[in-house]
């Protein structure tokens, strides 16, 4: 991933001289985003393992702004992400989460929650855990761009695991924890895997 930031930043760097001097170089050639998108989301890996780098406040406003960016029922956006940076309160939701023991490492922690105050009436309510799925998905793919690792660590549905969230974070009854998502700058012991396998792809019928 940083080589392809480093193409990107190159050819950004390239076009920039090129409007300054149009007879000094060639027009570089144009940027394959498609490409670089497809390569972010193969790179995407759960990472469990993480460096002392702090990350910074922009950082995870960047990964909830992409958050944001996701699809939802009814343009309802039934969500509410919460950053953490605090050592105290990662300490506290890692000793209180039994499969978020890497919060120990991690710098901060994204929490993606559904707000029932923004849901659709009657069924359509459960649509708040498609939503903020998508959400989480995105914000995870946002840190995999910035160089960051994270790992979805699910509190929804487990009831232990949303009381300690809630009340760490001391959240209003309206608020509901989909997940906790450690956060930080990946050692490079987790790598990406190939999930791909022919008997779940179906062309036109089963």
């Amino acid at each position: 991933m940083k080589k392809i930031l480093f193409i990107v930043i190159t050819a950004m760097i390239s076009l920039a001289s090129c409007s300054n001097s149009a007879e000094e170089a060639p027009v570089a050639e144009p940027i394959d985003s498609t490409a670089i998108v497809l390569q972010n989301i193969a790179s995407r890996k759960s990472v469990r393992h993480f460096t002392s780098e702090p990350v910074t406040t922009e950082q995870m406003q960047t990964m909830a702004r992409a958050a944001m960016a996701a699809p939802t029922a009814c343009n309802k956006q039934p969500w509410a992400i919460i950053a953490i940076d605090d050592r105290a309160m990662l300490d506290s939701l890692c000793a209180g989460l039994p499969y978020a023991k890497m919060l120990a490492e991690a710098q901060a922690a994204m929490i993606v929650c559904g707000d029932l105050s923004k849901t659709l009436e009657g069924e359509g309510v459960q649509f708040w855990i498609q939503d903020c799925s998508a959400a989480t998905e995105n914000l995870l793919l946002a840190a995999e761009a910035m160089g960051l690792g994270a790992v979805w660590t699910a509190a929804y549905p487990d009831q232990e695991r949303m009381a300690t969230v809630k009340k760490v974070l001391n959240l209003p009854e309206n608020i509901i924890p989909l997940n906790v998502i450690p956060v930080g700058h990946p050692t490079g012991e987790d790598q990406p895997k190939d999930k791909w396998l022919d008997e779940n792809y179906h062309l036109n019928k089963w």
